[in-house]
């Protein structure tokens, strides 16, 4: 009922000693990821739209994916920018070492995170919908205008968090997800029909679904808040 992230943050990474500077490099290559992980799940679009050649892929547990990256035992790696470039430089890395290929600057137009409701609540209570999606609008316009007050609130229920760190996870995911030059194409919260409706088709190859997505079933405009309350995006 909602787009946050406009974009995937999944990306494909590697270090620069590799010699992979572009996605045609990737041919050849080990890649590590978990399984379930979106990036890995996805890669089959990211392989088609950039004519890589076959690769191999190495599965592991996620803590084990950027010590294995660093330690050399795979290329590259899949995964969210803003997870995983942070999680190596955790464990070594220098951030000018880690060359990133996010894969909605290479030709996938993938969509990311949303919020769903179920068809009870729909059926239910509409406007419970409508004003969470207002308050949502609102406190992503805060979030975005001050990120470092916003982790504050994570430290108030989260004494453990690491503030500068979490304060740049999120300062990451604003500029590559949610201000996105896409996002404010097309406007907060809201989706293209045409691009959705390549995403099912894409996402129905990749996943080997038992159906063929149909992008008009999954998505619903309709409790979306006005153009005003959507307009919290800020020039780049």
């Amino acid at each position: 009922v909602m787009m946050v992230y406009n974009n995937t943050p999944a990306s494909v990474m590697a270090l620069k000693k590799s010699g992979i500077t572009k996605p045609a490099d990737l041919a050849g290559k080990k890649l590590g990821a978990p399984v379930f992980d979106a990036g890995r799940r996805a890669f089959p679009i990211f392989q088609k739209a950039n004519g890589i050649g076959n690769v191999t892929w190495t599965a592991m547990d996620p803590p084990l994916r950027e010590t294995m990256l660093v330690r050399g035992d795979v290329d590259a790696i899949t995964g969210f920018t803003f997870t995983s470039l942070l999680n190596l430089e955790a464990r070594g890395a220098k951030a000018a070492d880690v060359v990133v290929l996010p894969y909605a600057d290479f030709g996938v137009k993938l969509y990311g995170n949303v919020i769903i409701a179920s068809p009870k609540l729909i059926k239910e209570n509409p406007a419970a919908i409508k004003a969470f999606l207002s308050a949502f609008a609102k406190g992503a316009k805060e979030v975005i205008a001050n990120p470092a007050a916003s982790i504050e609130h994570v430290k108030a229920r989260d004494g453990i968090v690491n503030v500068p760190l979490e304060t740049r996870r999120l300062q990451l995911a604003i500029d590559t997800v949610i201000n996105s030059a896409d996002a404010r194409a097309e406007g907060f919260g809201r989706v293209v029909p045409g691009r959705l409706s390549l995403m099912a088709s894409q996402v129905s190859d990749a996943f080997n679904t038992k159906t063929r997505v149909n992008a008009d079933d999954v998505w619903n405009p309709g409790f979306l808040p006005s153009a005003a309350e959507l307009n919290i995006l800020p020039k780049k």
